[in-house]
């Protein structure tokens, strides 16, 4: 059988190559490791990057909670001397007519505003709660007694009284022109609703009636704190003869705006609370509404 040989030239080549292998193992090598040592560093430099931003961060962290807002400082008292020149020139400075005049009229045009406001107000909240205009005009305010009359009966009371109670005394206050007053409205000042409800108990002449089409009485109900502090009622039912319009709004009323020279305490009925009142030295105060009080 025959057995190849390898050809001389075939040795050659191999031994050639077997010669040659560990130089180009050596050339491939430093070109790996050249390029693990620029990765190494471009990492190495990324890391240390991060770290000095990182540093810089904290230390103005820690500068932020260091650092102390400044203090304020209260302004430098004023020159008495300044003071009492700018309160002098002051008063020195001339009156002007046309300006007094344009006051008067801004407030007679606010006064008119206001008026114009309370009352598309009140004409809202009837339509809403279905009242009749004698209860729209008692929310609004805007019932006026007789200008007649000097003094006006103010009946202090409450909303913690009994309904039955505060009728009887509507119906005396009508045929009295007397005004019924309470400090504030159940539910708080603001929900009108329950104030509606009771005013609405309070002045229609038929108790057992329903609906905004029942009869009212001609009683002024107002929610005033001002005329309680006024005439420093603490207890009700109480009785005052106040002089002028006790319902003038607060714009036009104030502290200093007359009040009644007694007060009268006592669950009674308004004849004789009225009566007594007399009898402390307001006879001339309460002759008109005892007599309009005694007409049936």
């Amino acid at each position: 059988m025959p057995i190849c040989r390898r050809s001389t030239t075939s040795r050659a080549l191999l031994l050639a190559a077997i010669a040659l292998a560990p130089l180009l193992a050596g050339a491939s090598e430093p070109q790996s490791t050249a390029g693990q040592q620029r990765n190494g560093n471009a990492r190495t430099r990324i890391q240390d990057q991060g770290e000095a931003a990182m540093e810089r961060v904290k230390r103005a962290a820690d500068k932020a909670k260091t650092a102390r807002p400044p203090s304020p400082v209260l302004p430098a008292k004023a020159d008495a001397a300044a003071q009492r020149r700018a309160f002098e020139g002051i008063n020195r400075r001339k009156p002007d007519p046309a300006m007094a005049k344009r006051v008067e009229a801004d407030v007679a045009a606010a006064r008119d505003a206001l008026a114009i406001e309370r009352e598309a107000a009140s004409r809202r909240i009837a339509q809403a709660l279905g009242l009749e205009q004698p209860e729209e005009a008692a929310l609004a305010g805007v019932v006026t007694t007789s200008g007649a009359k000097r003094w006006v009966p103010v009946l202090f009371v409450s909303s913690s009284m009994p309904v039955e109670t505060l009728r009887t005394y509507a119906g005396q206050l009508e045929r009295a022109g007397g005004v019924m007053a309470f400090r504030g409205m159940p539910g708080g000042m603001r929900q009108v609703a329950p104030m509606a409800k009771l005013s609405a108990a309070i002045l229609r002449r038929d108790p057992g009636c329903e609906g905004p089409a029942c009869a009212m009485r001609e009683v002024q109900v107002i929610v005033d704190p001002l005329v309680f502090r006024q005439h420093g009622v603490t207890q009700v039912p109480a009785l005052a003869m106040v002089p002028g319009d006790p319902t003038l709004p607060y714009c036009e009323r104030d502290e200093a705006s007359p009040r009644a020279a007694h007060i009268v305490l006592g669950d009674a009925a308004l004849s004789g609370l009225l009566e007594e009142y007399g009898r402390l030295g307001g006879k001339e105060e309460v002759r008109d509404a005892l007599a309009h009080l005694a007409r049936r």
